[in-house]
Order: C-alpha cells, then structure tokens, then sequence
C-alpha cells in the first residue's frame, strides 16, 4: 500500500465539473492498493499517516500532528502509484489491486479515518478525476507499507 500524503492549506476534487470532495488545512492523500495489501496493513497505515508529526509549532518545527492542528483529509485512490516503468516507456499497472479488492480497501481506509478526524473528504473510486490543491510548504511524505511494516 502507498499513500502520497501533500499537506495542503486546502483541497478539492473534482468530477464531472462537480467538486465532490473539499477542505482546507490538512492532507490530500493519494491512495495506492495492491493485491498483496489487506485491512492490517491499512490499519497500520491509516495510524501512521495520523501520527506523523508534519505540521508546524510555533517555533516553525515540524512538530505536530494532524489533531494538533485540526487537519483535515482528503482521499484519492490512485492505482497509478503502483505503475511498473522498468521496460520500455509505457507504465505497466499489473502490481496495482483489481478493482474491486482496491476499491474495498479504499472504503476500509476512509472509514478508519472517520474513527479519527472529524472532517474527511474523498474522491470517486474509478472515476477521472481532477485534483487541486495548494500544497503547503511544499511538503510531501511517501508512506509505503513495505518500508514502514
């Protein structure tokens, strides 16, 4: 599982020329499913991308976390995470999850992150979607569940 985590002063999604997704200082988080992942690895995930400690103190140290600062989350599935560039110069996307597995791992994710932020947004699984965001810092983190089980 990889999440690409964008702390952002806000963010929205749009489908269709419709925003179904928006909010304001926080995370989007790209989410990306392979087979191999289940609801433990989401559930390890899920508690580290909370607890990171990204956001600034007063002192401007990356020291708190996202309750501190009464973050916000908004969450894309993206399988494109997972695109293999290793041969030629068209990705392959065989190590992303079928569809259906990624798409109840999403589901999962989103709601272990109403357990625990008050205010989380997502994007439509499978749909083209359209993201924007203003990211703050810029500051980017990668998670990837291999690195951090």
């Amino acid at each position: 599982m990889k999440f690409v985590i964008q702390r952002v002063q806000h963010a929205s999604v749009t489908v269709d020329n419709e925003v179904i997704g928006k909010i304001g200082r926080g995370y989007m988080v790209l989410i990306g499913v392979c087979n191999d992942d289940t609801k433990e690895i989401a559930d390890k995930m899920v508690d580290k991308m909370i607890k990171l400690r990204i956001n600034e103190d007063s002192e401007g140290k990356t020291n708190l976390d996202l309750a501190s600062v009464e973050g916000e989350l908004l969450l894309v599935s993206q399988f494109t995470l997972y695109a293999n560039c290793k041969k030629g110069n068209r990705p392959s996307f065989i190590d992303a999850g079928s569809p259906d597995h990624a798409n109840e791992l999403y589901e999962y994710i989103i709601e272990k992150c109403k357990e625990r932020v008050p205010v989380v947004q997502t994007g439509s699984f499978g749909a083209m979607m359209e993201v924007d965001l203003l990211n703050d810092g810029p500051f980017t983190i990668v998670l990837d569940s291999k690195e951090i089980m």
